[in-house]
């Protein structure tokens, strides 16, 4: 394990970390490792105790991979994916939060972000799940610490909020460190408390569609809130002339064909985000930007036309981007 003031990665039996030491800012301290098949970032003044931080990062990170993993069938999520029953079954506090909010999204996305149909993105590869969907997500009862499903075949596939959940629990972790200045990155998903050690507010680039390394298509300040990207350039595949991507359109049950390219939202907090990003994904070019603008949700659409991109944007997203 190596220090220095520049940088610090961690390295353990669980957090394997491979990439080469990098200049940093001075004063500043990046420790990094893997997550959900990404990895996880975190920026924070040099003076923070780097192992604390990463075991904090990575307890959170086990923790909601236990709940919520449909690759591991000791997992909570696949458990009740067992089940064949429409007895109430026994939901953990964690998992209970993120399936409230799963709900109040797909409310809010008139069903658009739908964490029931795992077993169609398993019929796409991008799932473990195999079962084919059954029941309704809106007719899940969600009582306190336990739920019914509408259908005793019934999934769920979480993996679209997921992530966010961890990024915040992994702020409020690092907080509860006695942290007030840092900024986390999750798999493209970040959040920021405070200011960056050099007293400037926090930013992140808005990374372009092309996927060229390091190209940006602008950046954007972070203000105490949680930025969410989604597109087809990560987790999607070519078979023949046709291109299929992770984020399922619950109106046709396939995968979303849409000009969008990626689709980035602004929330108070990264499940909020990871969710919404998810479903304006789904929803498409004209319908997302319609809802988004209608929901006051600070969003960018970056939009295929042609050769080239178009972008739109809802809310006050514009107020955000940094010249």
């Amino acid at each position: 394990m190596r220090f220095s003031r520049r940088s610090l990665l961690i390295g353990t039996a669980a957090l394997l970390v491979t990439a080469p030491l990098r200049a940093n800012e001075q004063d500043m301290l990046t420790i990094e490792g893997p997550a959900f098949g990404a990895g996880w970032r975190v920026r924070i003044g040099a003076q923070a105790d780097g192992n604390a931080v990463a075991a904090a990062v990575m307890e959170v990170v086990r923790s909601v991979d236990d709940a919520m993993s449909p690759f591991r069938a000791e997992t909570e999520i696949s458990r009740l994916n067992a089940a064949q029953t429409r007895d109430w079954l026994p939901v953990s506090p964690s998992l209970m939060t993120t399936l409230h909010e799963a709900r109040r999204v797909h409310d809010l996305t008139f069903g658009a972000f739908d964490p029931t149909l795992g077993g169609v993105s398993g019929r796409y590869g991008f799932s473990p799940i195999q079962q084919a969907p059954a029941g309704r997500f809106a007719g899940v009862t969600l009582g306190a610490g336990r739920l019914r499903k509408d259908a005793p075949g019934q999934s769920f596939d979480l993996c679209g909020i997921a992530k966010g959940r961890a990024l915040d629990r992994v702020v409020a972790a690092i907080a509860g460190l006695g942290h007030r200045d840092f900024f986390v990155e999750m798999g493209g998903e970040v959040m920021a408390r405070g200011r960056h050690p050099a007293g400037r507010n926090w930013s992140v680039g808005v990374e372009h569609p092309t996927g060229q390394i390091g190209a940006l298509w602008h950046r954007v300040a972070l203000n105490g809130e949680a930025l969410a990207t989604s597109g087809d350039r990560v987790n999607s595949y070519l078979s023949g002339a046709h291109s299929y991507g992770h984020i399922i359109d619950p109106r046709s049950q396939r995968p979303a064909d849409t000009p969008l390219a990626s689709v980035s939202v602004f929330a108070p907090t990264a499940m909020t985000a990871d969710a919404l990003a998810t479903a304006l994904f789904a929803l498409g070019p004209e319908a997302g930007p319609e809802l988004a603008q209608r929901a006051d949700l600070a969003a960018l659409f970056l939009i295929r036309d042609g050769d080239h991109l178009r972008a739109v944007t809802t809310a006050d997203y514009a107020t955000r981007i940094v010249t």
